[in-house]
């Protein structure tokens, strides 16, 4: 992707303005995505002129709602290398991997059995484990991370034994950008006989993604993360490992028969997905999909690659500034000023015109792992620039001058 190309996009995403038409510059798409014009019709279409439920009205606008409904997993499937029967719709990652602890978790694990996670975790692949630990008392281990901050796979394939069902790690971390060797992670997990999850949120919008060629048996993801709507998101799983799971909410669209001695159930997808789905935000999402399929995922790995080197070489040359995680991150750059909190910073940065994060980004563990209570975080997107990174060195410079 070119610098003419990158300019040109942020003119489709209608959101990159302030209220009085002035540029914006907003460096938290790790946080959520702006929304690009295709995407924002689509969704204004189906809420609009096409409205109708799926699945279940015989009129002719239900049964074409239904089609686009169907079509649409099929799109998000073949996005990330998947057939359309192995995509159940969610709320978003957090919910997908919830999905699996108390459908899959509850079946398969035992309280002598083990799982394994990482020290870069981002809450929603925390909590999840420790509230089925506690009702079944199986043990967590916390895989460490190398210095520059990947998941220590050396480490991990020390601590892996037969007692491992599970191995759960982000395939990109929402506050270092380190990449996962997830082929790697994946052979030593099925080496022991466990499973591999993988957090997918900051992989889906930067990375190419095929799921048969990263050899896991869970991903999950958001759909805001990625240029689409909030409120959807998807698990995709091997189709025998969702045949194999009981369903995790009950009520309308996942049964086959209900009685009142006995209900039996659809087959997956809709066995996880009960209730009126998120029809508009589903079609948003394929619309997000095909939008960045249009533009190329290595060609957006390599655009936003381009910032965060540029980003992390200015900031390298600041003696007051700690840079975290490793040199090649995906899309994404942490980074602490001495003496100035990252709400401070932040809260500067806004008045400047920049949009940053600032916090424990879900990720307290991490925190305390890196020995600060926060970080400032910029995350890059399709429709960032070289503009984007020097207003917020501009920004930086003046917080400086305040502080001192």
């Amino acid at each position: 992707m070119n610098d003419a190309a990158t300019i040109s996009r942020k003119a489709e995403f209608p959101g990159l303005l302030t209220g009085e038409g002035k540029p914006w510059h907003y460096l938290d798409t790790a946080a959520t995505a702006q929304k690009p014009q295709v995407v924002i019709d689509a969704v204004t279409r189906a809420i609009g002129a096409d409205y109708a439920t799926v699945h279940r009205g015989v009129y002719s606008r239900s049964a074409e709602m239904t089609l686009g409904y169907e079509a649409a997993r099929r799109r998000v499937a073949e996005f990330v290398g998947g057939a359309e029967d192995e995509i159940v719709f969610t709320r978003g990652a957090t919910e997908a991997i919830n999905l699996v602890a108390q459908s899959w978790g509850l079946t398969q694990l035992e309280s002598s059995d083990r799982i394994l996670i990482s020290e870069l975790e981002h809450h929603s692949n925390i909590v999840p484990w420790q509230l089925l630990r506690d009702r079944i008392g199986f043990a967590i281990d916390v895989c460490p991370l190398t210095d520059d901050g990947l998941i220590d796979l050396d480490a991990a394939e020390r601590m892996l034994t037969k007692d491992h069902k599970l191995v759960a790690f982000a395939h990109v971390s929402n506050v270092l950008g380190s990449v996962l060797d997830v082929r790697r992670a994946a052979d030593m997990a099925h080496a022991v006989g466990a499973k591999l999850l993988l957090d997918g949120c900051q992989a889906v919008p930067r990375l190419p993604v095929d799921v048969a060629v990263l050899g896991c048996d869970f991903y999950a993801f958001s759909g805001h993360k990625l240029y689409g709507p909030t409120g959807i998101g998807a698990l995709w799983a091997r189709r025998e490992i969702l045949d194999a799971m009981p369903p995790w909410q009950g009520g309308g669209a996942m049964i086959d028969r209900v009685t009142f001695e006995k209900t039996s159930y659809a087959p997956p997808p809709q066995r996880f997905e009960a209730g009126t789905p998120a029809i508009v935000e589903t079609l948003g999402l394929a619309v997000a999909c095909d939008y960045v399929s249009s533009i190329g995922l290595d060609a957006i790995h390599a655009h936003e690659a381009r910032l965060v080197a540029q980003l992390r070489e200015e900031l390298r040359g600041m003696n007051d500034v700690t840079l975290f995680g490793p040199e090649e991150s995906a899309g994404i750059v942490s980074f602490a000023m001495d003496g100035v909190h990252p709400h401070d910073l932040g809260t500067i940065l806004d008045e400047e015109g920049v949009a940053i994060r600032a916090g424990h980004h879900c990720a307290q563990p991490l925190m305390d792992r890196l020995g600060v209570p926060a970080t400032a975080r910029a995350s890059f997107g399709i429709y960032s620039d070289e503009d984007d990174v020097a207003a917020l060195l501009r920004g930086i410079e003046r917080t400086k001058r305040i502080f001192g």
